[in-house]
């Protein structure tokens, strides 16, 4: 019998992506171990079934934010401490994971410290950012050594699901073209370069490159926009905004080439998986949660603007999301068309 362990990241997909390869690292030292993790339940999906993991612990967030289902949540919160954990490590660090944390009453809890809503308070050890501009992948995989596990990049961060990889290839026939993503949503409104340069690139890339497809993935709230960019050449672009699964978003992602991107989830999907992301940055710090490994890549007005990256949620210059706005189309074009060899 192994360690059992408890991670806590629960949100959001970017996050728990960047996190993987705490778990990955953990398995490989302890292969007996017995690794659990705390999942927003509309991210389950994404490590169901993971061959890494005994468990997703599903956290129902916008359910338990009703009194009515506290007794739930408690219920919960007892069968997590019925495990008797050896060690707990939660990489959310706020106040709700720190306090799940604590009362899983693990042997040892270890933690981020991260100041904003005191978690800490929490944890056995806490573990500093090594600076402000550390990367998130970083900062997580730190937890690591204060564990005498060693830090190294000889892993795969997402298991191939063959199942799910099969059923793309014959329901699509994606073996009759080279793919590349489009995602043009963003939780943020201003995180999203706007909707009419990525049907600018959409239309140079399916006009300059005849065996390149497209795929617009997003969530339900992205169909608009999927459907803008469609409409750009019907047949060459594949609109399944709102149409995927976590796990089918993956496999369209490792299946295709590159892909374009606003700062936002499946950006990080495809930095795990290796896939050159040309990745567009206005508010955000892209040395900080920019695609691992592949900064070289990101386009950000940095230096041009005094406000970027602002880290605010809302746009108050005077040129609206001048940050994005001023990132063209032929360069994020000129970069794809590189990428892919030429035309």
């Amino acid at each position: 019998m192994g360690l059992k362990i408890f991670i806590l990241k629960p949100s959001s997909l970017g996050d728990v992506v960047q996190a993987l390869p705490v778990l990955r690292l953990l398995k490989l030292h302890w292969p007996a171990s017995e690794i659990y993790w705390w999942l927003d339940s509309t991210l389950c999906p994404l490590l169901e079934d993971d061959p890494d993991l005994v468990a997703v612990v599903p956290f129902p967030r916008n359910r338990w934010s009703s009194p009515r289902y506290w007794p739930e949540a408690w219920q919960s919160m007892r069968s997590i401490r019925a495990h008797r954990f050896d060690l707990v490590i939660d990489l959310q660090s706020l106040f709700r994971s720190g306090l799940v944390a604590w009362l899983a009453n693990g042997a040892r809890t270890i933690g981020l410290d991260d100041p904003r809503e005191g978690a800490r308070a929490f944890y056995d050890v806490t573990v500093p950012r090594a600076s402000a501009e550390t990367h998130a992948v970083d900062w997580y995989l730190s937890v690591l050594p204060h564990l005498g596990v060693p830090v190294h990049a000889h892993f795969g961060w997402f298991p191939l699901r063959a199942n799910v990889a099969a059923k793309i290839r014959q329901k699509f026939q994606t073996n009759i073209a080279r793919w590349v993503v489009l995602q043009p949503g963003a939780r943020w409104e201003n995180k999203r370069w706007p909707i009419e340069y990525f049907v600018t690139v959409a239309r140079l890339l399916t006009k300059t490159h005849d065996n390149v497809r497209c795929v617009v993935l997003g969530g339900a709230d992205d169909a608009s926009l999927g459907k803008r960019i469609a409409a750009a050449n019907p047949e060459r672009i594949l609109d399944l905004t709102g149409q995927s699964s976590l796990p089918e978003m993956v496999e369209w992602i490792r299946l295709s080439e590159c892909m374009v991107t606003n700062d936002t989830g499946p950006m990080h999907v495809a930095a795990a998986l290796a896939k050159p992301v040309i990745a567009t940055f206005g508010p955000t710090n892209p040395n900080r949660t920019g695609p691992y490994g592949q900064l070289q890549n990101v386009l950000q007005r940095r230096g041009e603007l005094p406000c970027v990256p602002c880290m605010k949620s809302v746009c108050r210059w005077p040129e609206p999301m001048a940050c994005l706005t001023g990132i063209q189309p032929a360069e994020v074009f000129r970069k794809l068309d590189r990428l892919l060899g030429g035309a």
